[in-house]
């Protein structure tokens, strides 16, 4: 077996009184494709942080390519939640791009071929060329994502964050743009780490699951995770997991967060095609 790119051991992490995950031992393979699920507020976003060097750890390593972790590692990508441009917003589609090549350096990046030739490529790769030059607050959710996707490939991550990149995407985009990563961590083999609540666009793409709820976690494959008895145990009272007509609802999970209530105290997680 390959050397994991990333590998965290009996990692926690707590604010205050509160333990949102305690004692992770997770290893992320070159090429593997893992889907962080959870309830609002059980730290998925958080340990993406952990991971970018922006939040330390309350105890525990992290390491990445063998090293410790540190911040600012280009090697490391990330897509952000999908979050619309402002009207007007002075980029055009390559310039977004192009930022993933220099935005790490100080000053403004003098014009080259080989420079356009780099950028050109990206967006190439994530299917944008066509919009290259169209300013970004003009694109759709969907375009806009597969720009920020070709940013974060600029630096030839061995390792690609993902937090909530389908957000506010409809169905069609949501699927275009999934298996837009999982085409481009095959072809470049580099993991995946990718947050999100619905399973649905990723299922069929997806190695392994981690969990996180109630302060500790469960990591596996989809059928080995999202069961009644596994999620029960994890968050400490009852949830009912069903599958009917090929998709999978888990039903009772509480949500821990005030400020993202779903469905009053106990919110609804479709997680749909799971065999």
């Amino acid at each position: 077996m390959t050397d994991p790119v990333l590998t965290l051991r009996d990692a926690s992490l707590s604010f205050g009184s509160r333990t949102l995950w305690s004692g992770l031992d997770l290893d992320v393979q070159p090429g593997e494709f893992i889907a962080v699920l959870g309830s609002n507020g059980s730290g998925k976003s958080s340990l993406l942080k952990v991971i970018l060097g922006q939040q330390k750890l309350t105890s525990g390593s992290i390491s990445f390519l063998g090293a410790p972790g540190r911040r600012g590692d280009r090697r490391i990508g990330y897509v952000p939640q999908q979050k619309l441009a402002d009207d007007g917003t002075p980029l055009r589609a390559r310039d977004l791009v192009g930022l993933g090549l220099s935005g790490h350096r100080w000053g403004v990046p003098l014009p080259s071929a080989t420079r356009r030739r780099e950028v050109d490529a990206l967006l190439a790769a994530v299917g944008a060329t066509e919009y290259a030059n169209v300013g970004v607050s003009t694109l759709s959710g969907g375009e806009q994502q597969r720009v920020r996707i070709g940013q974060a490939l600029a630096g030839d991550p061995r390792l690609l964050l993902c937090d909530e990149p389908l957000l506010s995407l409809d169905l069609t985009h949501q699927r275009a743009v999934s298996e837009l990563i999982d085409r481009q961590r095959r072809e470049r083999d580099f993991g995946v780490l990718f947050v999100t609540h619905d399973i649905n666009p990723i299922l069929d793409m997806v190695d392994r699951v981690l969990y996180l709820a109630g302060g500790g976690f469960r990591i596996g494959s989809p059928s080995e995770v999202l069961r009644s008895e596994v999620l029960s145990e994890l968050y400490g009272s009852h949830v009912d997991v069903i599958r009917t007509h090929g998709r999978v609802i888990v039903v009772g999970a509480p949500d821990v967060s005030a400020e993202h209530p779903e469905h009053g105290d106990h919110p609804v997680h479709r997680l749909e095609g799971l065999p």
